[in-house]
């Protein structure tokens, strides 16, 4: 038993007639981390997630949630909350009224705080007499975290828990998220939003056509290894231009200088990290400004399209 580990499956299958939703799935996650699982519709992360909350076995492999190994009957394992497909919500019964009545179905779990303590948490505090039939997707969402919370939680498993919030509720959720990890708490989550899983992931688990094809930390899918195009604004974009195609290892994909593009200051390059790296201290000795350099599409965007285009392809 490895007591640091909050999930470890080998050899996962699960099977729905003639398609195999997971393939031989290999699955580890540390306690205490906040671990993503992405991957295209279709490709077994519900599925997986599923499994977590014992909603459904495996038909072959093995899996251990928090130390114990999970059987082949439907049961939640101890310790483990969350949701998938959506939060499950009385809509004519008001917020405090729905978590009450969890609470009430689940009479051998104490839970950990109060009610209003957890509608705190996730900021409903003031719509608690409210009924959630007249609730936005991003407050039902919010809700349902709430739910998950009563119990305090050892693993909590979310699908796509930013769906629906706003900037504000967003950034709620996320320090949520992130107390609870520090706390020791394991969350893992599935979510469409990569810029949400860069956020909030150390590791990350791609999933496609049920099968793994990546799993590990973030920073291994923007290795210097990989080129990457680069959204480069500065306060000269002629000049810019000009010292881009003089350093080696950058391509010019989209020009800014007089005599192309004299309507835009923003020129998209490509290259590795080191190439940058050198571009940038290229233009800093040039004395140009440069006012932003971030990826036009995120290490982990672009890492999650090559991987499961390639895996389309096999």
């Amino acid at each position: 038993m490895d007591t640091a580990v909050a999930v470890k499956g080998r050899g996962i299958t699960k099977a729905f007639g003639d398609v195999v939703a997971l393939d031989h799935v290999d699955v580890s996650v540390a306690r205490g981390q906040i671990h993503g699982l992405v991957g295209p519709n279709g490709a077994g992360k519900t599925t997986l997630l599923g499994l977590f909350l014992g909603l459904a076995t495996a038909d072959e492999g093995t899996l251990e949630i928090l130390g114990a190994p999970v059987g082949r009957t439907l049961d939640a394992p101890a310790g483990v909350s969350g949701f998938v497909d959506g939060p499950g919500l009385y809509p004519t019964l008001t917020a405090r009224q729905n978590l009450a009545k969890l609470i009430a179905l689940r009479p051998g779990e104490a839970p950990a705080g109060g009610v209003d303590e957890a509608l705190a948490q996730v900021g409903l505090g003031d719509v608690a007499e409210d009924k959630v039939r007249g609730f936005s997707l991003g407050m039902r969402q919010r809700l349902g975290l709430a739910a998950a919370l009563l119990t305090g939680p050892r693993l909590l498993v979310l699908d796509e828990p930013s769906n629906g919030l706003d900037p504000v509720g967003k950034r709620h959720v996320h320090g949520v998220l992130r107390r609870l990890a520090a706390g020791g708490c394991t969350v893992i989550l599935s979510s469409h939003r990569m810029d949400d899983v860069e956020s909030l992931c150390s590791e990350v688990t791609i999933l496609a056509a049920g099968r793994v094809v990546f799993c590990g930390p973030l920073k291994k899918l923007s290795d210097e290894n990989r080129e990457l195009d680069y959204r480069l604004r500065t306060a000269d974009p002629s000049g810019a231009h000009a010292v881009a195609l003089e350093t080696p290892g950058i391509g010019v994909v989209e020009g800014s200088d007089d005599a192309t593009r004299p309507d835009t200051d923003v020129i998209v390059a490509r290259g590795r990290t080191a190439a940058f790296d050198d571009l940038v201290a290229r233009l800093a000795r040039a004395q140009i400004a440069v006012r932003e350099l971030v990826p036009v599409v995120s290490p982990l965007e672009a890492a999650f399209l090559a991987l499961t285009e390639q895996e389309a392809g096999k």
